[in-house]
């Protein structure tokens, strides 16, 4: 027999009498508040709405399904009717929905108290790692609109290998081997493109080409990178409890990271003040470290760490002279319409005669990963210690 449906109003009801009573929703706990209410139901209902009240106690509620699916990397929930996933192709909306706007502000609420923060009107907005790697945002209306807005970003459970995105038309064997060569090379890069574009998957996989005896030394915001190495060591980033205090900043990771004697530096994402630290790592022997951030394109990246370098107290020529001569390369990734992640560009850094640094474009490649040389070749070719003939070979 199909369960009767039982009210909103009546659903509260049963949850503010456990939530008064610090109950779990069990059969007889439910029966027994809405016994108390006056309402006579069935063993179904009962049972039925055990299910959706545990869903609104226990892990993400609505969302955990949405969580465990296979390749899922992103969870987003605009509201009480809008959630939409993405598993690797962009964003698809899907068949879930909550009940009303509170149901959400609740798991938002709920969510954010497992991170150790606080939700509320006078903290509308949180980001914190929960206890499984999963990142989590949110924004309470009506400081967001169309309601309550849940981002999820969802760790790697695998990580991909260097082959398999070779083989998935993430690069072409061009751009393998050139890859092969920067990370033997010992050169330092930064991985760059747009969110979702694939950056921390591809660090992850030139990670595990780095011979084995090295060590590694990872510092992250949130921990995302999963080389497949015998000798990775990480520290992690920590933001405020819900007291307001205990925040560690990635700068001061940075600095901790130089005493543990890395053979490769490698700060997951750059994204403030770190970029300081690491500038100065990558000027005092520290070879092969390497990074993500966010940026348009290749040309953009040293307008995004001048910004961040000028922001962190460095005067911008300190910046530009701190970056000539400490990073090399930047790895540009993008996306194609259709969702698939493509490698687009290889770029080295230049400096004018002002001092200013700038990319010049190496090798870039179109949809199909063909190559197309540039004005950068020549000193790519230097940097990995090949010929002209040699690097066009590749």
């Amino acid at each position: 027999m199909k369960p009767t449906a039982v009210s909103r109003e009546v659903v509260e009801t049963v949850r503010r009498r456990l939530a008064e009573e610090a109950s779990l929703p069990t059969a007889q706990s439910v029966a027994s508040a809405l016994r108390d209410h006056g309402s006579v139901v069935g063993s179904g209902t009962v049972l039925a709405l055990v299910d959706e009240l545990r869903r609104d106690t226990l892990g993400a509620g609505p969302l955990d399904p949405l969580l465990a699916m296979p390749g899922v990397t992103d969870v987003l929930v605009n509201g009480p009717d809008q959630v939409f996933v993405d598993c690797g192709s962009g964003l698809e909306r899907v068949n879930v929905a909550f009940a009303d706007e509170e149901a959400v502000r609740r798991l938002a609420q709920r969510l954010a108290a497992q991170g150790g923060r606080r939700l509320d009107d006078a903290s509308p907005f949180v980001d914190v790692r929960l206890a499984d790697g999963t990142r989590f945002h949110a924004v309470l209306a009506p400081l967001a609109r169309p309601g309550t807005l849940l981002s999820l970003r969802i760790p790697a459970q695998v990580s991909f290998t260097f082959r398999q995105l070779v083989e998935s038309g993430s690069m072409s064997p061009t751009a393998a081997r050139l890859l092969r060569a920067i990370v033997e090379a010992r050169v330092a890069f930064l991985i760059s493109g747009g969110t979702g574009t694939g950056k921390t998957t591809l660090l992850s996989a030139l990670l595990s080409l780095v011979p084995p005896h090295e060590r590694l030394v990872v510092v992250e915001d949130a921990s995302e990178l999963r080389p497949s190495h015998p000798h990775v060591v990480g520290l992690e980033g920590r933001t405020t409890n819900i007291e307001g205090a205990g925040a560690i900043a990635m700068r001061d990771l940075v600095r901790q990271a130089l005493r543990m004697r890395p053979d490769r530096l490698i700060v997951g994402e750059v994204r403030g003040a770190e970029v300081v630290d690491l500038l100065a790592a990558l000027n005092t022997g520290h070879e092969g470290g390497c990074g993500t951030l966010h940026a348009n394109s290749a040309f953009d990246v040293p307008s995004r760490i001048e910004a961040l370098g000028v922001a962190a107290g460095l005067p911008r020529e300190a910046v530009h002279s701190q970056l000539a001569s400490a990073l090399d390369i930047v790895i540009h990734v993008g996306r194609l319409p259709g969702g698939r992640r493509l490698l687009r560009e290889i770029a080295v850094m230049t400096r004018d005669t002002a001092g200013l640094v700038a990319t010049e474009t190496a090798v870039s490649f179109d949809g199909g990963g063909v190559p197309a040389w540039g004005p950068g070749r020549d000193r790519l070719g230097v940097l990995l210690g090949l010929l002209l003939g040699e690097i066009e070979g590749l």
